[in-house]
């Protein structure tokens, strides 16, 4: 399937996640002990397991690359799962300007970094393009 040229690619823009989850992360991460803003943000995140941000959070937070690989594995997915319900089809562009994608593209990125710490080389090379493609104006020090 040729891919699409970049003026008939639908703009997603995810929904806006509930005031409260935002207030209850920045509260999490404003803790002053690590260890602490871990457990907070995953109690968020297990009361409220589609909130993207909060999966992001969790992978910034983790201890070992394997578990930051394993938490921005899981917001990746989740995030794909929430953009098919609001209408992308696999090329729509997922921008950074919509602060309601910054969950989402968060994760990937992390992803992406997770999977070069662990040495997952064909990932990490995908993921780059991935991010790219959703947004052309993907800028690494957005995430």
């Amino acid at each position: 399937m040729p891919e699409l040229p970049m003026h008939d690619r639908k703009d997603v823009v995810l929904p806006e996640p509930p005031a409260e989850l935002r207030s209850q992360l920045d509260a999490a991460t404003a803790r002053s002990d690590e260890d602490e803003q871990r457990r907070a943000v995953g109690e968020l995140v297990a009361s409220a397991p589609t909130f993207l941000e909060g999966w992001a959070e969790l992978a910034r937070l983790g201890r070992e690359p394997i578990e930051r690989y394993a938490y921005a594995r899981v917001g990746y997915h989740r995030g794909l799962d929430a953009l098919r319900r609001n209408g992308w089809g696999g090329t729509g562009l997922v921008r950074w300007e919509h602060p309601t994608n910054r969950g989402f593209l968060r994760c990937v990125a992390e992803l992406h970094r997770a999977a070069a710490e662990i040495g997952e080389q064909e990932e990490v090379d995908r993921l780059a393009g991935f991010l790219v493609e959703l947004d052309p104006d993907w800028d690494d020090h957005n995430a």
